[in-house]
């Protein structure tokens, strides 16, 4: 455990010391990963579904704030899909209006998540998001997480669909029930909405037992974390008759809290022996104040000594032993 710790020290010192570097290469990285993805699901404006263009947009977001490069991911989406079909373009646009709405109202901060929640749904692993910001984000965190999850079914239905959506823009006479077709094709997904409901219930579930005055309420937080996870989904696939693999379900949920667990660690890392219950007042309140230390160790200096000599030093004595 104290090797786990002089490792955390020295990674949280590095990040401090090197911690804007490091924050631009992450957003390289995230951009980079966000845009390769939605080249290689859609895909259908050739202009930008360039390696180049990648790189070169990857690049400029490592310097912008995460709400803009949201809404660079949300246009390289809207081109492709206009090359697609004008009426879908017109209709994912209408979607991505009402969820930034909903998003930099009522939770601008977690722009990663909306990031994040698709690239985790592509690595079956969607459940580290909801489970990681019912620890470090608040109750409506909940909306960045159902704006990622519906960008994510958005796209695989636009990828499943893509045939019938581009010969729907050819004949304008039927826009109307081409607008029909793509709303209840991209909102009439049972599943999404199943995703939606859990993981905002995981969300404030997390957020409210590790906000709890108990010993070890994070760890608590987390299995009970799982727990609703793995009940919620399996209900809901029973109620609103949605295939998800049980087995896919248990696993992606057990491994995304190992991870969150691993996140933990850093985040949050105290020493419940050690609790102090400290009450002082002053003219107009009594305060009861329950601190808990952190567990921190610092990294050893190890320094080390050469010890050299000279053959000079050593004189020849009669008795045939060396001395200094």
């Amino acid at each position: 455990m104290t090797n786990l710790l002089v490792i955390k020290e020295l990674i949280v010192g590095f990040f401090s010391r090197f911690e804007a570097y490091i924050v631009a290469v992450l957003k390289f990285i995230l951009a980079m990963i966000a845009l390769l993805l939605i080249n290689a699901d859609l895909g259908y404006m050739q202009k930008i579904n360039n390696g180049a263009i990648v790189l070169i947009v990857s690049l400029l977001c490592s310097f912008l704030p995460m709400n803009l490069i949201v809404i660079i991911m949300a246009a390289f989406i809207l081109l492709h899909v206009y090359a697609l079909s004008l009426e879908c373009a017109v209709i994912v646009a209408m979607i991505f209006v009402i969820m930034f709405v909903l998003y930099f109202r009522f939770s601008p901060k977690d722009a990663c998540a909306v990031i994040l929640t698709p690239i985790c749904y592509m690595l079956k692993i969607p459940y580290v998001v909801p489970l990681t910001l019912g620890f470090v984000g608040t109750p409506m965190s909940c909306v960045s997480v159902a704006c990622g999850t519906v960008t994510y079914f958005m796209l695989g239905y636009i990828k499943d669909n893509s045939d019938q959506l581009a010969k729907s823009g050819n004949d304008p006479e039927a826009a109307l029930g081409s607008f029909k077709y793509i709303i209840d094709g991209l909102l009439g997904s049972d599943k999404m909405l199943l995703m939606v409901i859990a993981f905002a219930v995981v969300v404030v579930a997390v957020y409210m037992i590790k906000s709890l005055p108990l010993d070890h309420s994070w760890k608590i937080a987390l299995g009970l974390g799982v727990v609703v996870n793995i009940l919620v989904i399996l209900i809901g696939c029973t109620a609103l008759d949605v295939e998800m693999s049980v087995g896919g379900v248990f696993v992606g949920t057990i491994f995304s809290a190992l991870i969150v667990f691993a996140i933990q660690f850093f985040v949050f890392n105290v020493d419940y022996s050690r609790t102090e219950n400290v009450q002082f007042e002053d003219d107009e309140y009594y305060y009861y104040v329950k601190a808990i230390p952190k567990l921190s160790v610092e990294a050893k200096d190890v320094s080390i000594m050469r010890m050299s000599y000279r053959d000079d030093d050593y004189e020849d004595d009669d008795d045939g032993l060396d001395y200094i």
